[in-house]
């Protein structure tokens, strides 16, 4: 017995209201109108949580939710999600009390209603932000935890061994115990050491403080990658738009 959603998709096959399925999938990136219908006929789209199978069927995406192969697909032509490289003594903040650089003054004004993701601290390099995420992605429930990568200068000679300890043992800060997921030395010297970090953490200066806990100050931060949305050849001070494909995979990464 076909259930309230599938009569209801039934009943907008044939109307004029909202749009095609396929169109509104093409819209998102997925591809040219008969590859859209493929992936519908496959099984691989839900409507509000109910799988839909049949074309020519309309969405309202303003108020239901899509999901392809279980990642939410939004169409909005306002909406873009920008990767930026933020330089040093940028505040991670679109305006500031005290007249110090931020976002805004690298982005302009292009963009109406900018918010930013992440919080990238005064001497740390590298961000990402955009005018729809708003602060969504930089709760700190383990769903919106995003895997971090950084690469950190640090003050002296660290062993492999103490990187080993942060992944498997950890450290305990004033707020609790704390992990690495991966640390690798890139290079030392004996005056300082090049380590690359992954961590889910999104604890305000965390990478500093787990390294100073362990008497290795960090003299230089760069955070070179946030879920899959890497800053590759990105020129610090710059930004680019995300596409389509990024902007799924991070919101599969975040759960939405």
């Amino acid at each position: 017995m076909p259930n309230a959603y599938s009569r209801a998709a039934k009943a907008h096959t044939h109307d004029n209201e909202g749009i095609r399925l396929q169109k509104l999938l093409a819209q998102a990136g997925f591809g040219s109108r008969r590859k859209c219908e493929e992936i519908i006929t496959e099984g691989r789209v839900e409507i509000d949580g109910e799988l839909v199978t049949e074309l020519g069927t309309r969405v309202d995406p303003k108020h239901q939710e899509v999901r392809v192969d279980g990642s939410r697909v939004r169409v909005n032509p306002n909406h873009v999600t920008l990767a930026l490289n933020k330089p040093k003594r940028v505040l991670s903040a679109m305006e500031d009390p005290k007249g110090r650089y931020t976002l805004s003054d690298i982005v302009g004004d292009k963009y109406d209603r900018i918010f930013h993701m992440g919080r990238l601290d005064y001497d740390s390099e590298a961000d990402s932000h955009d005018e729809r995420w708003r602060a969504q992605p930089a709760r700190h429930a383990p769903q919106y935890e995003v895997e971090k990568t950084y690469i950190a200068t640090l003050e002296g000679r660290i062993s492999g061994q103490v990187c080993r300890r942060l992944v498997t043992t950890g450290v305990k800060l004033d707020d609790g115990w704390i992990k690495l997921d991966r640390c690798a030395i890139l290079d030392s010297s004996r005056e300082s050491t090049l380590v690359k970090v992954v961590l889910h953490s999104g604890k305000n200066r965390i990478v500093r403080r787990i390294f100073g806990s362990i008497g290795f100050p960090v003299r230089r931060l760069v955070r070179t990658q946030i879920g899959p949305i890497k800053l590759g050849d990105l020129k610090s001070g710059t930004y680019r738009v995300l596409s389509q494909a990024e902007v799924r995979s991070l919101s599969k990464a975040v759960g939405l």
